[in-house]
């Protein structure tokens, strides 16, 4: 079935997040060892930022290495974190250019001291970007998240854990919680991916390995997201 990329400019999620799957499987498919796909999957990742940022979405939080993914062999750990520190540092222009603030989300404290460097001082260098805010999901996990705030709200030692106080002790509280989650490579699972956050978001997936993801892919998911009916739990009347 063709893609539809018939989206409509003013009903736009404000907080779109993906699960960037597939790279792996994309190199395997080409004979080409799995670092091949991750580099790939890092040019797919720019082209939709660019596209994000031209619809003029708010937010995009970008899945880019998780508390489980230091299972992999120390290779492909180090090759990813070589792709991040190499992106981060030569693609501030990009950033300038297109008014995009970055953000992180994840513990800082299990990165290569570089590497969470890097991350400190685009973020600093970025913070007065007033167009699109891309969060780089790195060293992160939904349950390692929840853990974290909760740690930092008992260490206060006041006030009653409730909802909204583990919200504020989130390792982004002013960020919306995200309208819509994509999925790409077919998995039908959510590879503890924001999970306080994703409570109400949509969910689109796609069967697509993310290297080969278009501008039409991420359009038609959209589109997708704005013909659904969001109740939140509630009852539409």
């Amino acid at each position: 079935m063709p893609l539809d990329a018939d989206y409509d400019n003013f009903h736009l999620p404000s907080h779109v997040g993906i699960i960037m799957d597939g790279n792996g499987r994309w190199a395997r498919k080409r004979n080409m060892i799995r670092t091949q796909g991750h580099l790939e999957g890092l040019k797919t990742a720019k082209k939709m930022v660019k596209v994000a940022s031209n619809m003029g979405i708010s937010f995009l939080t970008l899945y880019v290495f998780s508390t489980e993914n230091w299972k992999r062999t120390a290779d492909e750990v180090g090759f990813i974190m070589g792709l991040v520190k190499t992106y981060l540092r030569e693609e501030l222009n990009f950033y300038r250019e297109n008014h995009i603030r970055i953000r992180h989300a994840g513990d800082p404290q299990g990165l290569p001291l570089e590497i969470a460097g890097e991350i400190r001082e685009v973020c600093e260098a970025t913070r007065n970007f007033q167009g699109l805010s891309v969060i780089l999901a790195l060293n992160y996990g939904g349950r390692d998240e929840i853990v974290r705030a909760v740690r930092r709200l008992s260490a206060e030692g006041r006030g009653e854990i409730t909802e909204e106080t583990i919200r504020r002790h989130l390792d982004n509280p002013d960020i919306p919680d995200p309208d819509l989650i994509i999925r790409t490579g077919g998995e039908l699972r959510t590879s503890n991916f924001l999970l306080w956050e994703s409570a109400y978001a949509e969910y689109v997936i796609s069967e697509k390995l993310w290297p080969d993801w278009t501008e039409d892919d991420f359009k038609s998911a959209i589109s997708d997201y704005q013909r659904r009916e969001r109740k939140f739990g509630g009852i539409r009347t």
